[in-house]
């Protein structure tokens, strides 16, 4: 029996932007202060292997809305992303279509109240959340960034300037904390999509002297956290070189995290005061890997390689905790890898809604995910061959155009400049050193039909050689 409106549980997902893996306590850091963070991974379900959609974000937040390959949809780069390289990016759709029936609308059908509280960035106006089925709006634009600063007056339209001074994640939080304690009952959806910790780099002065503290006494000041490496890939960059973050040492970074992870902390207290605790499903993950080789390069996603805008690993692999209370066991760890399209299904099984939403064409919404549920159960796979990744783009942090499937503990990448394939069993190699393209053929050739026959059915578009281009 689906749960009546009066029992499906509030779901609450945090988004964060541009956080890394490795940038909580709980997966490893030990710069970083994530208390709540902890906790939260304490009372539910670690992911160890989760996976955004895309190594950038608007593609990844596509897929929260829609349960589908951003290569399905359409978006498969950050709007307005472009750049040229040695080849030609394919065009991309620069909004989320409306034709496609979001969660927000999935659960509205389903009785809920339905509420965004942060970064949207998938489209200009016509393209904003209340014209995908929620019924608040706060914060949310084609904005992908503040681009007037974390401090009041930030001047994003859908969100009033505070006091002059007013730090923008804690203004976001209050927002979400008072949706929360004037509910009027109906079960609730709330996104949580904050701008942090997206640059510019900016916090608390107080809080990034506690660091810069810390920083000391660790004797990372000590230590040059930068390594130069190559040129750029793409024509507007040819002048720059990659520069990687070797270590987790940035104060600015570590005190924005810190202050998501207070108002973290802030929103989960709402929470058990509104009575909710026991009856409110807490997710949180975030967009695309940490910003690790360029643009400051303010975080290490260490063990894992590169970064946001990047193929590898550092560049898709999330932190991601589920709490769904009285279900998930406390303090639990999942190895499965999962995805951002797994959560459409997972919130309309948890909700009890139809899994099959109707889009206003008439027409069955199909979806890329797997619901969660029955590893948050206790249940130890998933009914899922691969997961796939489609970014024929050139990210600004120093990655290049490409294609990736993951089967199992397999890994291949395609390299659209190129032509090459790598090849990486990630649970001897997280770090993606050791390509086995070559030592098992066999292998990567299976891995490298999958992908293409997955691309072929989704009707992804692909790069094209560049004429112009002139290798230095």
């Amino acid at each position: 029996m689906p749960p009546s409106a009066s029992t499906a549980p509030n779901i609450i997902f945090i988004l964060i932007d541009d956080l890394g893996w490795a940038d909580l306590g709980c997966f490893g850091s030990s710069f970083y202060e994530t208390p709540h963070l902890d906790r939260l991974r304490a009372e539910g379900m670690m992911f160890t292997d989760g996976y955004a959609t895309c190594p950038v974000c608007s593609p990844t937040r596509v897929s929260v809305q829609t349960g589908r390959y951003p290569a399905r949809v359409g978006v498969t780069n950050y709007i307005p992303g472009s750049a040229r390289g040695r080849v030609i990016e394919p065009d991309y759709v620069t909004h989320l279509p409306r034709d496609e029936h979001t969660i927000a609308q999935a659960l509205g059908d389903a009785g809920y109240a339905t509420w965004h509280v942060g970064k949207w960035h998938m489209g200009s106006e016509e393209y904003w959340p209340e014209q995908f089925g929620y019924e608040v709006n706060i914060g949310g634009c084609a904005m992908g960034a503040p681009g007037h600063g974390y401090f009041s007056p930030w001047q994003i339209p859908t969100l009033p300037d505070g006091p002059a001074g007013e730090y923008l994640t804690d203004r976001l939080t209050d927002e979400a904390i008072r949706l929360i304690l004037g509910s009027d009952g109906r079960p609730f959806f709330l996104h949580l999509a904050h701008y942090a910790v997206h640059t510019p780099l900016q916090a608390k002065p107080d809080d990034i002297a506690r660091f810069e503290a810390k920083a000391r006494e660790m004797s990372l000041d000590e230590i040059d956290p930068f390594e130069v490496g190559e040129p750029f890939p793409m024509e507007h960059k040819r002048d720059q070189r990659v520069t990687r973050r070797i270590v987790q040492s940035d104060p600015r970074y570590a005190a924005m995290i810190w202050s998501l992870d207070e108002g973290i902390g802030r929103l989960l207290t709402a929470v058990e005061e509104a009575g909710q605790a026991e009856n409110t499903v807490v997710v949180f993950t975030s967009d695309n890997g940490g910003l690790a080789t360029s643009e400051g390069s303010p975080t290490c996603n260490a063990p894992l390689s590169e970064g946001k805008g990047w193929m590898y690993e550092g560049g898709v692999r999330e932190s991601l905790l589920i709490k769904w209370p009285g279900v998930t066991e406390p303090g639990s760890t999942c190895n499965v890898p999962v995805t951002t399209t797994d959560f459409y299904p997972t919130f309309l099984e948890m909700a009890g809604a139809n899994p099959m939403p109707v889009r206003a064409d008439g027409e069955v919404q199909p979806c890329d995910g797997v619901s969660l549920a029955p590893l948050l159960r206790g249940d130890s796979a998933l009914d899922r061959d691969a997961i796939y990744w489609h970014y024929p783009h050139y990210g600004n942090q120093g990655g290049t155009p490409g294609s990736s499937v993951r089967a199992g503990e397999w890994k291949l990448i395609e390299f659209f400049e190129d032509g090459r394939l790598e090849m990486y069993n990630l649970r001897e190699d997280i770090g993606e050193e050791r390509d086995l393209s070559a030592e098992e053929p066999d292998r990567a050739e299976h891995l490298h039909a999958m992908l293409r026959g997955w691309r072929e059915e989704l009707g992804a578009k692909l790069p094209t050689p560049n004429p112009d281009w002139a290798e230095q």
